[in-house]
């Protein structure tokens, strides 16, 4: 697990989300999906994440000179740990959380703007919706949805399949009428 500031860095975030679900991605390839990072940025976040084993070098080749290198992500390591994120404060969860939806709306951005985007045939989702669940029975609700992810996350690439984002909010929604209880 790595420490929450590694993580929570707009361009780091948005690196790792780009590598989760590919076997393996170049760094120009990293830059054809985020031309908007300055290729010096790249590098350094790319090198920080290496360094930091949030994400790995898998494949090397000479290239014209220089080496090309894939990197894959160690997901169980690029996660907040439980510690990271009891230290965190207000203010850190509201950075992260912009973080979050930034790279969430720059994702959808992305999809959309493709020439053959369909949402609608394609089943794009965006919702919500409530439960009202004792703390035992949240915690294992989080422990299902996690596990059910992690479960689909290891099906790989191949032909016939899609690569979906998964992005989960959860978060308690304390009214005033949950104190008349």
């Amino acid at each position: 697990m790595a420490h929450a500031d590694l993580l929570l860095h707009p361009v780091r975030m948005r690196i790792l989300q780009t590598l989760l679900g590919f076997d393996e991605l170049t760094t120009a390839q990293l830059r054809d999906r985020m031309p908007d990072i300055p290729a010096a940025s790249m590098y350094r976040h790319v090198a920080t994440l290496t360094r930091a084993g949030v994400i790995e070098v898998v494949r090397e080749r000479p290239v014209r000179g220089t080496v090309e290198r894939s990197y894959r992500v160690h997901q169980d390591k690029a996660l907040v740990d439980e510690d990271a994120r009891l230290a965190m404060t207000k203010e850190d969860h509201r950075q992260a959380f912009t973080v979050f939806t930034g790279a969430l709306m720059a994702d959808f951005e992305r999809y959309l703007s493709r020439d053959d985007a369909e949402p609608a045939r394609e089943n794009v989702l965006y919702r919500q919706g409530t439960v009202q669940l004792t703390d035992d029975e949240y915690a294992e609700l989080v422990e299902e949805i996690e596990a059910l992810v992690a479960r689909r996350a290891g099906t790989g690439s191949g032909k016939g399949r899609t690569r979906h984002i998964v992005s989960l909010v959860v978060m308690p929604d304390k009214s005033t009428d949950d104190e008349d209880r």
